[in-house]
C-alpha cells in the first residue's frame, strides 16, 4: 500500500545562522507535529523523494513556527530547504476525539443542505481565527461555510457527506 503524505507546512526561510528555519504551518497540531524528536519529511522539489528530518527544537516566533533539525547545525545546512514542503505520513496521525476531524478527511466531502439540495464539494479549509471556514466548490462561485454548530449540522464520515443549514444571507442565492 502506498504511503499517504499529509502536508503540514512550508519552509519559507531560514531564521538566524544556527540552522533554524521558519515554517508557515497548515496543521492544527503544531505542538505534536513539531515536538522534539518528531519526524517530518521534506519533499525534494526536483525528484519528488521524501527525506526524513528529526526535530531537535521548536518555538513560535511571530506568525511562524521555527524549527531546528538534528544534524543540521548551520544556515548552510538548511538553506537548500527554503521553499520546500513538510509532510507527515498518515500512520503518524493520532486518534482524535469523536466529532473532531483532520482536514484531509473533510476535503472532498459533498455538502448537502438540510432541505436535501447538493451545494457542492469541500475543496479547501481556511483557518482565519475563531473557527474554520470550509470552502465549497459549487461549480460556479465558491461558497464559504463557517464550521459552527448553527451551520454544520452533521458530518457523516461513512457516506462522506456534510449536512448544513443555510442561515439567511450566508450565500447570495439558493436555487
Amino acid at each position: 500500500m502506498a504511503v499517504q503524505w499529509l502536508y503540514v507546512g512550508k519552509i519559507v526561510n531560514t531564521q538566524g545562522i544556527r540552522g533554524e528555519v521558519r515554517v508557515i504551518s497548515a496543521t492544527d497540531f503544531a505542538d505534536e507535529r513539531y515536538a522534539k524528536g518528531a519526524t517530518l519529511y521534506v519533499r525534494d522539489q526536483k525528484n519528488g523523494d521524501y527525506k526524513p528530518l528529526k526535530v531537535s527544537n521548536y518555538r513560535k516566533h511571530k506568525q511562524f513556527d521555527c524549527l531546528k533539525f538534528e544534524g543540521l547545525p548551520s544556515i548552510n545546512d538548511v538553506e537548500k530547504y527554503k521553499g520546500c514542503s513538510l509532510f507527515v505520513t498518515e500512520a503518524q496521525l493520532s486518534e482524535l476525539e469523536e466529532g473532531d476531524f483532520y482536514y484531509h478527511q473533510i476535503i472532498g466531502m459533498d455538502v448537502i443542505t438540510d432541505t436535501g439540495k447538493k451545494l457542492g464539494t469541500i475543496k479547501e479549509i481556511l483557518s482565519p481565527g475563531a473557527n474554520d471556514v470550509w470552502v465549497v466548490d459549487t461549480g460556479a462561485a465558491d461558497v464559504l461555510i463557517p464550521y459552527i454548530r448553527d451551520v454544520v449540522r452533521k458530518v457523516d464520515m461513512k457516506t462522506k457527506k456534510v449536512i448544513v443549514h443555510l442561515i439567511p444571507g450566508l450565500i447570495d442565492h439558493e436555487d
